[in-house]
C-alpha cells in the first residue's frame, strides 16, 4: 500500500463524481455554449455572492489572471514572502503582468492591515512602482495550513478601501478555512475583489479552479485566458465534476483537518522530529534536524511507501486528502517508525 501524502491533489475522482462526469451535457466552451461549464460558473458565484466566475485548468491561472487585470506594466503587487503567486507560480506576475512584488513579512505567511498600510508606495514618487494589487492566501500552505481571522481581512480591506486598492484572495484551499472558522463564502465575496479557488485540491476533483469577480473583470480575465492558451473545448466534463464536489466534498474536509491531527501526535516524539508546526487544517509540516537533509528523509519515506515532499532544506510537508483513509493513518503510524 502506497501512502500519498505529496499533496490533497493526487486523489482520484470517486465513484459518484465519475458517474457525474460520464452524464454531464457538454458544448464548446470557447463559443460560451458548454452548459455544464456555465452551470458551474454561476453556481460559485452565487455560493460567493458575486457577480461572474471563469473555469480555468489551474489555480496558478487563475492568480495570474487576477493579478493581470487588475494591474499594470510597472506596477507592484504587495503580498507575503511565502506566497504561492510569488514562490510556486514560475515568476508568472513578472512574465504576465509585467509587474513587480513587494514581499513582506507575515506571521505564518498572514499579513496584518498595518505592513499593508506600511507597504503602499507614495503614488506621487517618480522613483517607485505604484502599488496596484493587495494579494492574501487563505489557507497559507507554506504556513502549514493556517488561516486568517474575519477580523484582520476586514481590516486590511478598509485599507485598501481607503487606499483605493483592490483585493485579490489566493483561495486555493479556502474552503479548508471555511469549515474551520464556519463563515459564509458570500462574507469572502464581500470583502474581496476577486477570489481563486481551487476544486482539484482538498474537494477531490481531477482539474480545474475559478476565477470570481464582477461581470467586467470576468470579462477581461477571459480574455486574458485565452491568449495564455487556457480557452476550453467540452470542458463540461471537467466541470461536472466541480458542481459534484461543491455539493458533496466540503463538509468532509472537517476528516481531512482530524486526520492531520493525528500525524501530529504520530510525529511528536520520534527522535527524526525537532519540531512540528501548529496544525490548523489539512498540512502537516515538521522540521528535521540540521544533520538530516529533508530530500534525504523524503527518499527513505517512499521506501517505506509513504509519499511527502522537501518543504525546505530541513522542512518536510505531509497534506491529508479524501484519499487518505483511516486504513492508511494506521499503515502510516507503522511505516513512518521504521525510518531511522
Amino acid at each position: 500500500m502506497f501512502i500519498d501524502l505529496r499533496s490533497d491533489t493526487v486523489t482520484k475522482p470517486s465513484k459518484g463524481m465519475k458517474e457525474a462526469m460520464f452524464m454531464a451535457e457538454v458544448g464548446d466552451d470557447v463559443f460560451g455554449d458548454d452548459p455544464t461549464v456555465l452551470a458551474l460558473e454561476a453556481k460559485t458565484a452565487e455560493m460567493f455572492g458575486m457577480e461572474a466566475a471563469l473555469f480555468c485548468p489551474s489555480g496558478t491561472m487563475t492568480n495570474q489572471l487576477a493579478i493581470r487585470v487588475h494591474t499594470w506594466p510597472g506596477s507592484e503587487v504587495i503580498c507575503d514572502k511565502y506566497s504561492h503567486i510569488y514562490l510556486y507560480e514560475g515568476g508568472g506576475v513578472a512574465l504576465n503582468s509585467f509587474s513587480s512584488l513587494k514581499l513582506l513579512d507575515g506571521d505564518r505567511g498572514r499579513l496584518n492591515a498595518q505592513q499593508v498600510r506600511d507597504a503602499i508606495n507614495n503614488p506621487d514618487d517618480i522613483h517607485q512602482p505604484t502599488t496596484s494589487l493587495v494579494s492574501l492566501e487563505n489557507t497559507m500552505n507554506k504556513g502549514g495550513g493556517c488561516y486568517y481571522q474575519l477580523s484582520d481581512i476586514e481590516q486590511i480591506r478598509a485599507v485598501c478601501n481607503e487606499k483605493n486598492l483592490p483585493l485579490h484572495l489566493d483561495g486555493a484551499r479556502l474552503f479548508n478555512a471555511l469549515v474551520e472558522t464556519n463563515e459564509s463564502p458570500k462574507t469572502y465575496g464581500e470583502l474581496f475583489d476577486s477570489i481563486s479557488i481551487c476544486l482539484s485540491k482538498g474537494l477531490g476533483c481531477p482539474v480545474g479552479s475559478l476565477l470570481l469577480g464582477k461581470k467586467d473583470f470576468i470579462k477581461k480575465a477571459r480574455r486574458s485566458r485565452k491568449v495564455m492558451g487556457g480557452g476550453w473545448r467540452q470542458a463540461g466534463f471537467l466541470a461536472a465534476a466541480g458542481i459534484y464536489a461543491l455539493e458533496n466534498n466540503i463538509e468532509r474536509l472537517r476528516e481531512d483537518h482530524a486526520r492531520a491531527k493525528q500525524i501530529g501526535k504520530v510525529l511528536d516524539g520520534l527522535p527524526f522530529v525537532k519540531n512540528i508546526y501548529p496544525i490548523d487544517t489539512n498540512i502537516v509540516i515538521f522540521e528535521l534536524p540540521e544533520t538530516i537533509l529533508a530530500s534525504d528523509f523524503v527518499a527513505r519515506m517512499k521506501e517505506q511507501n509513504i509519499g511527502c515532499v522537501v518543504f525546505g532544506k530541513h522542512l518536510v510537508r505531509f497534506v491529508t486528502h479524501l484519499d487518505f483513509t483511516d486504513e492508511h493513518l494506521i499503515e502510516f503510524e507503522k511505516n513512518i517508525r521504521k525510518v531511522g
